[in-house]
């Protein structure tokens, strides 16, 4: 079900109401952000989408129906509009299994894989066992809200709820915390890319 204040606003958007728009946007255009951005690798393309997405909603405003909450119906119409676009970049591929043909008949292909890495793959695991273990020594507030944003993948939003704290508190808890590690994986010797 829409909530009274959006139900307000699509009806101010509605009767031509462009600071209604503004604030529509305003309140949603972060949250879906964070949803193209799980979908789309590129900022720049993932900002493109968001706008788009607005320009969709505005568009077909007078189809949207009340039973539902206005975020649903705005994630929908993001969401598709992600699909869309994903599709339209999908290029055209061929298998690496399959023969080539030739006019003396059937080539069989063999690729090297040199993608596997030893080195590699050792230097990742002492990276991450590196950042582990500091993430590990910083005070407890710190890392909590380090591991709620970075390990379980929450929100500001919800990790402000989870632990009945002001977002501004979170926003400022996770700087410190990143400020912490960088100043002790720099004394452990860390090289940062």
């Amino acid at each position: 079900m829409v909530q009274e204040a959006d139900r307000i606003l699509i009806h101010r958007a509605l009767q031509g109401d462009q600071k209604a728009y503004e604030e529509l946007m305003a309140k949603y255009r972060g949250s879906v952000l964070n949803l193209v951005q799980r979908m789309i690798d590129s900022r720049q393309e993932a900002e493109d989408i968001v706008q788009e997405t607005f320009i969709k909603a505005f568009q077909a405003l007078t189809s949207f129906n009340e039973e539902y909450a206005f975020s649903t119906w705005l994630f929908k119409i993001a969401t598709n509009h992600c699909i869309d676009v994903l599709r339209k970049r999908k290029l055209q591929t061929f298998s690496l299994d399959r023969p080539v043909r030739t006019k003396d008949g059937e080539v069989h292909r063999d690729f090297a894989d040199r993608s596997y890495s030893p080195d590699q793959d050792a230097e990742t695991a002492e990276h991450t066992r590196l950042i582990l273990q500091a993430i590990e020594e910083l005070p407890e507030k710190y890392r909590t809200v380090i591991n709620l944003r970075h390990r379980e993948d929450c929100s500001y939003e919800e990790i402000a709820e989870l632990l009945h704290i002001p977002i501004g508190t979170v926003k400022a808890r996770i700087f410190r915390a990143r400020e912490m590690l960088k100043k002790k994986l720099k004394e452990k010797g860390y090289l940062f890319p």
